[in-house]
């Protein structure tokens, strides 16, 4: 052989490798290879087949250059053929006249294949990679082509690039594979999540507009006041555990965004306090005007998750304080409380989810682990810092939050007005839980609104074009046609435009919230929800008629 030819073969074989390292996908593989080696060694045809595991059958990947009767998907048995001598053997194999070479085994479907497509003198090699077999390459001539030496060589030679090539592609599809169950796993896992949140909202609704309506007729005795207090904060207490369950699987899966604006950090933290405080847990703070750029309602989450830490484990009687302050380019959030402290083998892993410390048999703390979880993670996207420190148990705690501080902005004179009262409205209620229906339609009928009520969409889109009501507070949930597809329907009708839709809802992501706006909603309430956001979301209502 000439250095030109050997020259000319090497290059062909370069170009090989670089074609076959073009693409990951094992059908575009297989088919250069087929193409590939039919080229190099100037065949009639060629055959790429894969072993089948555990049986070892080859089933035909790439063809290149015969005719239908060789085409994807044939399988045949591991032993037949000089493919079969090849993976007998582990190494190329070569013969002049398969029909008649005493080495070879063929059947008569094999005999009558081979007919068809004149191939007599044929070459296979066996693709290994790391040890194992996983396929092979064939090519096949007319009778009297005589394979050299150099032919095996070069057909070894192509097989172990092509093996290469062969695997990465396998092995990369695998992984896609793996991805893309991860991915379906992931999605089933979101929709169990906001299923679950949907479904313990809409009772925890029921029961704070219940506990609404005792309120506005008010308490008969003592007794009565104190089981409706009761109320009150076991509802916001299971809404925030809800809340809590659903943000953690939002932050492993990076689908919160925050929306950031200029915030008050000492002001947040006077608001928080004045929701969580009680004469038997009272918090001290000392607060100073400093402002951090965060997402106001996760800076809020990561307050009460902090505070509302503190007063879990400080028994009635102990010291519990927040404290804002300024440090160089650092806002400074401390939490401190004098309870139950820390052990130091748990203080390194408070922020992990799912720890908590002891857990008496009572579980009279309650909670999931969850809170300071969420707390870090918060933390960290907003570009800041957050530590624990405790002397031990017994011996209190303190957190303490950093997140890099701007300057204050320009004040803006406040406004004195205070907020409209709301006008009675016509309002239509679709809502397919009885008691969250009930509950809601009285409350409103104490505030003297005019209420309707239907069950399920059909009924709610019927009510809404017969009745034109000011307000429709539409539950997204509903049996036959869901919300979004009645207010579609009802923003498709002349007198759509003339009414104010409410999507009063358990699916709470931003993902649900922007679906409804697309779908004509003008507001989203997640429940359960304050009479104070109902009454913002009524007020709205005055626009309504001036839609376009």
């Amino acid at each position: 052989m000439t250095q030109d030819s050997e020259r000319d073969a090497a290059e062909a074989l370069a170009q090989v490798s670089a074609a076959l390292a073009e693409s990951l996908d094992p059908a575009v593989v297989v088919s250069r290879v087929a193409a590939s080696v039919r080229n190099l060694l100037r065949c009639q045809g060629a055959t790429v087949y894969r072993v089948e595991e555990p049986s070892g059958t080859l089933v035909l990947e790439g063809v290149d250059g015969l005719g239908p009767e060789w085409s994807i998907g044939l399988r045949l048995p591991k032993d037949i053929g000089i493919t079969g001598l090849g993976l007998r053997t582990g190494h190329p194999v070569a013969s002049e006249d398969v029909m008649n070479d005493p080495a070879v085994v063929l059947d008569a479907d094999v005999r009558t294949r081979l007919e068809a497509v004149s191939a007599r003198a044929m070459m296979s090699a066996p693709l290994l990679s790391r040890g194992r077999v996983i396929g092979a390459i064939t090519v096949g001539d007319a009778l009297g082509r005589r394979f050299t030496q150099r032919d095996l060589r070069y057909m070894k030679m192509f097989a172990d690039m092509a093996a290469v090539a062969l695997a990465n592609a396998q092995q990369y599809r695998a992984e896609e594979r793996l991805r893309a169950e991860a991915e379906a796993s992931n999605r089933a896992k979101d929709d169990f999540l906001a299923m679950l949140g949907h479904e313990l909202r809409n009772p925890l609704a029921a029961i704070a507009n219940a506990a609404q309506i005792l309120d506005h007729i008010g308490p008969v005795d003592s007794s009565a006041a104190r089981a409706s207090a009761v109320i009150h904060r076991q509802v916001r207490h299971l809404a925030g555990l809800v809340d809590d369950l659903l943000d953690a699987a939002r932050v492993s899966s990076g689908k919160i965004i925050l929306r950031t604006v200029p915030v008050d950090l000492g002001a947040a933290l006077h608001r928080i306090v004045s929701t969580l405080a009680s004469p038997r847990h009272p918090v001290h703070v000392d607060a100073a005007s400093v402002w951090v750029a965060a997402d106001e309602t996760r800076l809020e989450q990561i307050i009460g998750n902090l505070l509302s830490n503190a007063l879990k484990y400080t028994p009635a009687g102990g010291d519990v304080s927040g404290r804002v302050s300024a440090d160089g380019a650092d806002a400074v959030l401390e939490v401190t409380d004098t309870g139950e402290g820390i052990p130091g083998a748990l203080l390194p892993h408070v922020f992990e989810p799912f720890v908590q410390g002891d857990r008496p048999p009572d579980r009279a703390r309650g909670g999931l682990g969850l809170g300071l979880a969420l707390v870090k993670r918060l933390v960290e996207m907003h570009g800041g810092t957050v530590c624990a420190t405790s002397a031990g148990v017994g011996r209190g705690s303190r957190f303490t939050v950093r997140l890099p501080r701007i300057p204050a902005p320009v004040a803006e004179r406040a406004s004195s007005a205070t907020p409209a009262p709301v006008m009675p409205r016509r309002v239509l209620i679709v809502e397919d839980n009885t008691d969250a229906r009930e509950v809601l339609r009285t409350a409103l009928a104490l505030e003297g609104h005019e209420v309707h009520e239907a069950v399920d969409g059909r009924d709610g889109l019927e009510a809404a074009l017969r009745l034109v009501p000011d307000v429709v507070l539409l539950d997204v949930g509903l049996p036959g046609l869901d919300g979004y597809e009645v207010a579609r329907r009802i923003r498709a009708e002349p007198t759509g435009a003339l009414m104010w839709l409410v999507a009063l809802t358990g699916y709470g992501q931003a993902g649900d919230r922007q679906r409804a706006l697309e779908a004509g909603f003008d507001v989203h309430l997640v429940k359960p929800v304050t009479p104070e956001r109902l009454a913002e979301a009524l007020r709205g209502a005055r626009g309504a008629t001036r839609r376009s």
